[in-house]
């Protein structure tokens, strides 16, 4: 009897002892795929900022576009008669963003150049015109992304339909057929150094200035037949691009006769936002042109009224040039977030300043 009464006991204890092992086991496989799905998190979220919201700040945030594909839409704008003026639209007409039949659109291609600024080589794309010929010359528009992008923001994002609005704008007579050139602007000197909100992982933004004039602009001139001179030369830029637009126009004006900064980001003077506190480039009386300076013939500042990443800086470096007394064009956006629409607003706007003064000059 005492045999069988050990011999339960012992089979009691094991089958504890096994229990125990597989919830033991069980929870140590939960664990390690909560870990495995934390670390992918994090991966995706370095800094605290998503993949998705890099893309936001880098182009903007993607809306839903009704002219795509729409064949509706190409008839409108074979129909619609456009009148030129100088007057500043808030949305960039659906002729002029639809993708049509009867034009050619050019297509981004990548290069790379030799930056003494940063000491390395880095990169660009470039969007060349569909017939694009050494035989003739272009203007070109130096195009800069937001914070968190690089070279491949804008032709990796078909929303902002640079193609289309370059491409029909120029099928129609209105602008020349125009070299948009899309820079990494992070212009660091470190390669580990990454973006983010902080004082320090701002600066390669600063100093794209002189990447931009000492290494980009010239090797740009040297590989591809474009048309040299500030009248020829065009300045864009959104969010962090756009605050660095404004900061370039500023500091080198005579190089630029045609300029646009969207949706610019805080930091050109001292503040601190939801995301960072920035120490400034330039104080308040310092943000206007020199007083002997060649200006841009055109200096747009635009954004939209929801913008819910910069709010009203944009607004506010209006105020500021306003009150130094120099001569730019402030205008909003109803209803646009940090979005594409503002995009499409700033480019369209920019070129139709472009084509006016062209056509005046004429």
């Amino acid at each position: 009897m005492k045999k069988r009464f050990i011999s339960f006991m012992i089979a009691c204890m094991m089958t504890t002892l096994l229990c125990a092992c597989e919830t033991n086991t069980r929870e140590e496989s939960t664990m390690t795929e909560n870990i495995a799905t934390e670390s992918s998190e994090q991966e995706e979220n370095v800094g605290g900022v998503s993949e998705e919201d890099k893309g936001s700040f880098a182009t903007g945030i993607a809306t839903e576009d009704s002219s795509e594909n729409s064949s509706a839409t190409e008839e409108t704008s074979a129909e619609e008669a456009f009148v030129l003026t100088d007057e500043i639209e808030e949305r960039c007409p659906i002729a002029f963003t639809a993708t049509r039949k009867d034009v050619t659109y050019g297509e981004y291609t990548h290069g790379t150049y030799q930056s003494t600024t940063c000491g390395m080589e880095r990169g660009y794309c470039i969007l060349l015109p569909a017939d694009y010929s050494m035989e003739k010359k272009y203007p070109v528009l130096y195009l800069l992304h937001g914070i968190f992008g690089n070279e491949y923001s804008f032709s990796g994002d078909s929303s902002n339909k640079i193609k289309e609005i370059v491409g029909n704008m120029a099928a129609e007579g209105l602008i020349e057929e125009t070299i948009i050139v899309c820079p990494n602007m992070y212009a660091t000197t470190d390669p580990k150094q990454q973006p983010g909100f902080d004082a320090e992982s701002c600066l390669p933004y600063d100093n794209f200035i002189n990447d931009l004039v000492t290494d980009l602009m010239p090797h740009i001139e040297k590989e591809y037949s474009v048309l040299t001179g500030r009248e020829n030369t065009y300045l864009g830029g959104f969010s962090m691009g756009g605050r660095e637009t404004i900061f370039i126009a500023l500091q080198k004006p005579e190089l630029f006769g045609y300029v646009c900064a969207i949706s610019a980001a805080p930091g050109i003077v001292a503040t601190t936002d939801k995301f960072m506190t920035h120490p400034g480039q330039l104080a308040e009386d310092e943000v206007k042109f020199a007083e002997d300076a060649t200006v841009p013939n055109v200096f747009i500042l635009c954004c939209g009224t929801r913008d819910s990443v910069v709010g009203t800086y944009p607004k506010s470096y209006h105020e500021l040039l306003e009150a130094n007394g120099t001569d730019h064009i402030w205008y909003e956006i109803t209803g646009a977030d940090h979005d594409n629409n503002a995009i499409k607003s700033g480019l369209y706007n920019l070129f139709k300043q472009i084509a006016y003064d062209k056509a005046t000059d004429k």
